[in-house]
């Protein structure tokens, strides 16, 4: 019970301190890039801080961070691992859901960002409107993230790689870095429980340009699962 509690209140504060960030980094955020980016680094810091003495979920990355021009393909099991994720890269942006944008606070500081909104719908319409989108953004520098199982997975749950991650590495024609995970089991993709514990982000060996795209997506299967079925073992699962 004070275990529920206390993930009760670091949820409300977490969730009060959005809308209040952003008003006070709004000023800047409208004139500069760096401005909003500042702002959500803020927010990152903020949460992450108040996750480790409330309710006792320490943080930590691991691997070599990306710094210039590649693809981010990452596990993604709740919203701990983006605020890790952006915490961590210079210059994060995001291919998210069209819907969010209209997100109060989290749609306008994402545009600001250069994330990418994309709309769903058949798998090859869906596809070929985020890699026109993507083309459109090309002249925004930084690391572009993508989740290439689409949504969040539950820790241990099994589901498919998609083709777009697989099509923006080879429009892109970028080094893909892949990124493995165990935030889930400490922080679920639903509810408000959390739990104490080391949640990673792990950044593992790059892949580079030129593979085909079933070749690649099997590679980036097999190397992110490996190893986050390796962190869920650490973190105490299974």
């Amino acid at each position: 019970m004070i275990r529920w509690l206390r993930s009760f209140l670091f949820v409300v504060q977490m969730y009060a301190m959005m809308p209040l960030m952003g008003v006070v980094f709004l000023p800047w955020a409208l004139v500069s890039r760096r401005g909003a980016r500042v702002a959500c680094k803020t927010y990152c810091h903020w949460t992450l801080w108040t996750a480790r003495w409330m309710v006792g979920i320490r943080s930590e990355v691991r691997g070599k961070v990306p710094d210039g021009d590649v693809l981010v393909a990452a596990k993604h099991q709740s919203f701990l691992d983006i605020l890790i994720l952006f915490r961590a890269l210079p210059a994060a942006k995001f291919i998210m859901k069209r819907e969010l944008i209209w997100t109060p606070v989290i749609g306008l500081y994402a545009l600001r960002l250069g994330c990418v909104p994309v709309a769903r719908g058949k798998r090859g319409q869906a596809v070929a409107r985020m890699l026109a989108d993507v083309e459109a953004g090309a002249s925004d520098p930084g690391q572009l993230v993508i989740y290439p199982q689409g949504t969040r997975i539950a820790p241990g749950v099994k589901a498919l790689y998609k083709v777009g991650a697989a099509a923006l590495y080879e429009q892109t024609g970028q080094v893909c870095v892949p990124v493995a995970t165990n935030v889930g089991l400490f922080w679920p993709r639903k509810g408000i429980l959390r739990k104490p514990g080391l949640a990673v982000v792990a950044f593992l060996p790059e892949i580079a340009p030129g593979l085909g795209k079933d070749a690649f997506l099997a590679r980036l299967e097999q190397e992110v699962e490996a190893a986050s079925d390796a962190l869920l073992r650490e973190g105490g699962d299974g």
